[in-house]
């Protein structure tokens, strides 16, 4: 079995404890077996600079590879040590399935939103295309929400 890291606190920022933490235990994981690859799990929103470039230096420093997973959000930081991971090729096969996967999802998402908001098929896709913010009165007129709620 690998070895797995985590940055995995809801809004856990890269800070120097973190980074002691996570460069402590790199090294250690590295030393017990140096032909097992680390995992390592973000959930992060960014944080301190120098901690963060110490956290990467350690990872290309290191014999083992360090795969990078976001699990949630990597902001800032956070995303330059995802990327500070080591680049692996995906089996096509793999890519695949992955992406016949997120179109199932898709399709199935889709049709909830469409069932559940009277809209046609054309209009609830059209609108899944991009990032849309709605105001609570925005989202009861788009029939996402049934009531919203006003205090006095």
């Amino acid at each position: 079995m690998d070895s797995v890291l985590y940055i995995r606190e809801e809004g856990q920022e890269v800070d120097s404890e973190i980074s002691n933490q996570l460069i402590g235990l790199i090294i250690y994981l590295s030393m017990e077996d140096e032909n097992k690859d680390l995992y390592l799990f973000i959930n992060s929103p960014g944080g301190w600079v120098i901690p963060g470039i110490a956290i990467y230096d350690t990872m290309q420093f290191v014999r083992p590879a360090v795969q990078t997973v976001c699990m949630g959000l990597a902001a800032s930081m956070g995303s330059f040590l995802l990327a500070g991971g080591e680049i692996t090729k995906p089996q096509t096969g793999e890519f695949i399935l992955e992406a016949e996967e997120l179109l199932k999802l898709r399709e199935t998402i889709t049709r909830v939103y469409v069932q559940r908001t009277g809209k046609p098929v054309w209009l609830v896709s059209e609108d899944m295309e991009r990032d849309a913010f709605m105001s609570a009165a925005e989202a009861q007129a788009h029939g996402i929400v049934d009531l919203v709620a006003v205090a006095n």
